[in-house]
């Protein structure tokens, strides 16, 4: 593989002439290969350009270049931070050719953060008008350790208002749309991540998770979403969640680059991977004979067949992998149960002009300021024995991550408050149980609908603290179902990476 600034050396040292042809031959060999390139996972285009077979800065402007020719349809980004992400990638590019220079997991690949993190010099908006003109002049603590692993920040991902539902259509811009299907959502609250990401603007993206916001998102399009036990990771929200319901993670393709994402959010950002390590533990294989719960149903949602029929297939290959599988009977459940700790976490964020909200915010602020933090972590203590208790001595859950495909753009915006809450409750009805109880989860895609062209996917539940098995088995899947195979198809006006298409979209 041979970029463009090597080609231009290569040119020059031709003498011109015939040296401006070659020039010319090998940088049109570049962008092809650099077109093969930002189809990678995260990794490994860490490890190109670590060989020095791709500078950061080639494959972060060409990352840059799809942003600007994707945005418009997809609404995936809030903030493109164009200049200063080629600046960083620069300036990677420089710290790899000193002498001395540790090599770094992530070193001069593209990354963005949602826009619920604080990331420096940016906006903060958490897709709310009332947070329109808030600005940050420093890193969020999770910012900071993805900042040491090498990643190059290229801009803010879109996310619901205060994240507080699973789809993404705030008042501010326009809705997120899905990669797939453009008439779909691509999910939320971490929606503009997973649109990113599926649509090849990025290889991996900062996200989080209070209640489903990475799984569902990750379901609706086709990646691998990770939600970290509650003893895995430092509680990034504490501030504004001091339950601990919110965990911080990635969208990725794959189970070893969500690892690594972990990897750097506990400190842990050296290259090669640090013995003892998520990623260099996640490639040994599972337990043998882990005992697997079947569940196919809920009594908050009804089950699309096809998914239910897709996540049967996964229990099969479980077997065939050597795991044990049985069938148990749906978690009991209602929304209402869980409302006085959603309510309280939807009052936590200060706001100045509560008009200035959207109507389901609105909605679910007004009751949760009546709600004491002593009453909330009480209804989650009890509700969390409850889902601990259903899960029982088993080594794994495996349920669907979301029972429907993707709703369509603005499928409850007309709808009085209530009733829109409990249409869009019901896309987390197999995800939020496992934030009360703290329990890694994780979104497997398993297929994609002939109909609509929408993906879907199974999850996978460990037991508290056992994230090293979940991910173990998770590659194990990864594996034996080859679903980084599949990709969203390609959008009109993406251009080739590097052939400058969108430039003048740049921000």
């Amino acid at each position: 593989m041979l970029g463009e600034a090597a080609a231009r050396r290569e040119g020059e040292a031709c003498g011109g002439g015939a040296g401006d042809e070659r020039a010319r031959d090998l940088y049109y060999d570049a962008r092809m290969s650099l077109a093969e390139a930002v189809r990678r996972p995260a990794l490994e285009q860490a490890e190109l350009v670590r060989r020095g077979e791709i500078s950061s800065e080639e494959l972060v402007g060409a990352h840059l270049d799809l942003i600007a020719a994707l945005q418009p349809q997809l609404a995936a980004f809030v903030q493109v931070l164009d200049a200063r992400a080629r600046r960083h990638a620069r300036a990677s590019d420089r710290r790899r050719r000193a002498r001395g220079h540790a090599a770094r997991a992530f070193d001069g690949v593209p990354s963005a953060i949602k826009d619920a993190d604080p990331l420096r010099g940016a906006f903060m908006r958490v897709g709310s008008r009332a947070y329109r003109y808030a600005w940050t002049p420093f890193d969020g603590p999770a910012t900071r350790r993805l900042r040491r692993a090498g990643l190059v920040f290229c801009g803010k991902t879109s996310t619901s208002e205060l994240t507080l539902m699973p789809v993404v259509e705030p008042d501010i811009h326009p809705p997120t749309r899905n990669p797939w299907n453009l008439d779909h959502s691509a999910g939320g609250s971490s929606g503009g991540a997973a649109a990113a990401v599926a649509a090849g603007m990025l290889p991996v993206a900062h996200a989080s998770d209070g209640a489903g916001s990475i799984r569902i998102p990750a379901a609706f399009c086709h990646l691998f979403g990770f939600k970290a036990s509650r003893a895995l990771l430092p509680n990034f929200y504490a501030r504004f969640d001091p339950l601990g319901l919110s965990a911080t993670g990635a969208v990725t393709h794959t189970v070893d680059d969500s690892a690594a994402v972990l990897d750097a959010l506990r400190g842990d950002v050296a290259h090669p991977a640090t013995p003892g390590s998520l990623l260099a533990e996640v490639r040994r294989a599972p337990p043998a004979g882990l005992r697997v719960k079947l569940c196919l149903e809920s009594p908050l949602a009804e089950v699309d067949p096809e998914i239910a029929a897709a996540v049967t297939g996964v229990a099969r290959l479980l077997e065939g992998l050597g795991h044990r599988v049985d069938t148990t009977a749906a978690l009991a459940a209602e929304v209402e149960e869980f409302m006085p700790i959603f309510q309280r976490l939807a009052a936590g964020a200060p706001v100045l002009r509560e008009a200035s909200l959207q109507p389901i915010t609105r909605w679910l602020r007004v009751p949760g300021r009546r709600v004491s933090l002593a009453q909330a972590r009480e209804v989650q203590e009890r509700l969390s024995r409850r889902v601990l208790d259903w899960f029982g001595d088993a080594d794994l859950a495996l349920l669907p991550a979301v029972a429907a495909l993707a709703p369509r753009v603005y499928a409850w915006r007309d709808l009085p408050p209530e009733e829109g809450f409990a249409r869009a409750a019901k896309l987390g009805a197999f995800t939020a149980a496992f934030n009360v109880s703290g329990q890694p989860a994780a979104s497997l895609p398993v297929g994609v609908s002939a109909a609509s062209g929408l993906p879907y996917a199974a999850q996978l539940v460990a037991r508290p603290g056992a994230d090293l098995v979940l991910l173990q088995t998770c590659r194990q899947l990864e594996s034996a179902l080859a679903w980084t195979r599949r990709r969203a198809p390609p959008q009109a006006g993406a251009g080739t990476p590097g052939d400058g298409a969108g430039d003048a979209a740049h921000h």
